[in-house]
């Protein structure tokens, strides 16, 4: 069969693998020699092996270059090499690390004053672990064998137990004070190496976990991914699951696609979601209850798994594109048909769930919650407190404090249940089925319906698009949604809920500045925000919200 490279392309692949393996052969030797110097301290030369260490070097290096070199080289490359490159050069930097904490290992032997205090503890064991999955990257790498890769992770959790012991065991002779504590402390040096060598084995695992799965995954993860869908009954080869990483949440959350490795992406069966325990269990709640509230309106839970410290979660995999692709790049009959859809969902959504207990508004303390990550982006954006003839300008801070004990007196009539993060990219719509879908319900909630209202405005407002036609577009949606607001208002008999919107509005104005980084579309909502904040403080005099107003104007943003 004729290849697809050149010659000359062959010849430097070949070079690579070859440098690779002789990298391999090097660490390998240095593993062995340690095991010898433990055994013996002294039976063989540390010049020697610091020697070889300077090769290892040389050899990693080049290895890294042609790396690079192939996938800068201008030459097209598929991504299942490029990936293959990235595997081997994570494996090369750390098989280099490893050399390296060998040879700490054994320079600390000088500093030991009785060479038989280290002959308590089990080096050999550790070094057989460390040995034996060095001894797989090879086959692994070629063979693409999840097993072994997954047990390379897990000898990093071996070394990390058997660390633990001797730690422990060199602390209870430190305090009793049963041997030298210089060698103590060497010993511990020593073996502190052993545990540094086990977190390089495990980036080698997750390498070649990327390498088999093509998207890079935590040993952790993995093993969420794989308890979940065991839960959900999927008993096939895990090797012929495909994933691809949609996006990290700011909470740490990691999101992805799930299917099988030809479709994912395009017939994908699941979104598989890891993170925090509380977060991802809470979601799993959500979701049970927007299915029993509204049945298909979010996505199924295929799977949940939980442990102490993490959680998975296996959801069904939604078609469709979110509110603000479509709102950005569909036709105008499209747009106009998925405003339409989801005009009647919400408006079904308030009216089914209502219920006549009051809600007390959060809007204030969020703002301040979140505002040292706006100052933080922008602490020019800031004010401070001023004057201006006898007229006192207070700062933002103070000006959010005052709206704050103003907020305590105003309350939502009713509760609904919303939906807690109500922006464009958590609502989907599909154009065939002529469905709208709710995803990432996370902050679902009862509450105040202003909450998911002015979220979702701000939503529209900070789109980060100029043209004239799309924002003409944005505004239109914008002005259909405050209907949808003024008609359900005035139905509930609501006489408040254009202050309360002020609250939510001014909030999500402001705490939107911290995802812009254009000062001057930031300086626009927060100018926005300090608008509406100020409107509040001087109204509360009147106390009578049922008469408040503001300009709607500064939710539409024109472009000349």
């Amino acid at each position: 069969m004729e290849s697809r490279y050149p010659p000359e392309t062959i010849k430097k692949l070949d070079e690579l693998r070859e440098n690779f393996k002789f990298l391999l052969i090097e660490i390998t030797g240095q593993i062995q020699t340690t095991r010898a110097l433990l055994k013996q301290p002294g039976s063989l030369s540390f010049k020697k092996m610091a020697s070889r260490d300077d090769y290892i070097d040389n050899l990693k290096t080049i290895v890294e270059n042609a790396c690079f070199s192939r996938i800068h080289g201008g030459e097209a490359i598929d991504q299942k090499e490029i990936n293959l490159l990235r595997v081997i050069h994570t494996i090369s930097i750390n098989l280099e690390r490893i050399a390296d904490f060998c040879v700490n290992i054994v320079k600390q032997l000088e500093y030991l004053s009785d060479l038989a205090f280290i002959q308590r503890f089990d080096s050999q064991t550790m070094l057989d672990i460390i040995e034996t999955s060095v001894s797989k990257i090879p086959s692994t790498l070629d063979g693409r064998q999840l097993s072994d890769a997954l047990d390379i992770c897990r000898s990093e959790y071996r070394l990390d137990q058997m660390y633990a012991t001797i730690f422990r065991t060199l602390l209870q002779d430190l305090q009793q004070g049963e041997a030298s504590a210089s060698d103590i402390i060497t010993t511990l040096f020593i073996f502190r190496y052993f545990e540094r060598i086990g977190d390089s084995l495990l980036n080698i695992g997750e390498a070649l976990l990327f390498g088999i799965l093509g998207e890079k995954i935590k040993i952790h993860q993995f093993e969420a991914l794989q308890e979940t869908l065991h839960l959900s009954g999927y008993s096939s080869d895990f090797s012929q699951i495909g994933m691809k990483s949609i996006w990290g949440t700011r909470s740490g959350c990691r999101i992805s696609l799930i299917g099988p490795k030809a479709d994912v992406g395009e017939k994908s069966q699941g979104v598989f979601k890891e993170g925090n325990p509380d977060k991802i269990l809470r979601e799993k709640n959500n979701l049970m209850r927007w299915q029993t509230i509204f049945p298909g309106l979010t996505p199924r839970v295929l799977g949940y798994h939980e442990t102490s410290e993490t959680a998975s979660l296996l959801v069904e995999f939604l078609p469709g594109c979110t509110l603000e692709e479509v709102l950005l790049s569909a036709t105008n009959e499209i747009v106009q048909n998925a405003l339409f859809l989801l005009v009647h969902v919400i408006d079904e959504i308030w009216t089914h769930t209502l219920q006549a207990q009051p809600v007390s508004l959060r809007f204030m303390e969020q703002l301040s919650s979140r505002m040292t990550e706006s100052i933080r982006l922008h602490p020019t954006l800031v004010r401070q407190d001023k004057r201006l003839g006898d007229l006192d300008i207070p700062s933002t801070e103070k000006l959010v404090r005052q709206c704050a004990e103003i907020e305590c007196t105003l309350k939502a009539p009713f509760s609904v249940f919303c939906h807690g993060d109500f922006n464009l990219n958590n609502i989907v719509y599909d154009h065939e089925a002529q469905r709208i879908y709710f995803i990432d319900v996370y902050r679902s909630h009862d509450g105040d319906y202003i909450e998911d209202a002015a979220v979702f405005l701000i939503s529209l407002f900070r789109l980060p698009t100029f043209q004239p036609d799309l924002r003409e577009r944005i505004n239109a949606m914008m002005a259909e949604f405050l209907s949808l607001l003024y008609r359900f208002a005035k139905t509930r008999g609501d006489t408040t809920f254009l202050a309360r919107l002020a609250f939510g509005l001014a909030r999500n104005f402001y705490t939107s500045i911290r995802f812009e980084h254009h000062r001057d579309f930031a300086k626009e909502m927060a100018l926005r925000s300090h608008y509406l904040l100020e409107k509040i403080r001087s109204f509360n005099d009147n106390a009578d919200w049922k008469s408040f107003a503001f300009s709607e104007d500064i939710l539409f943003l024109e472009v000349l």
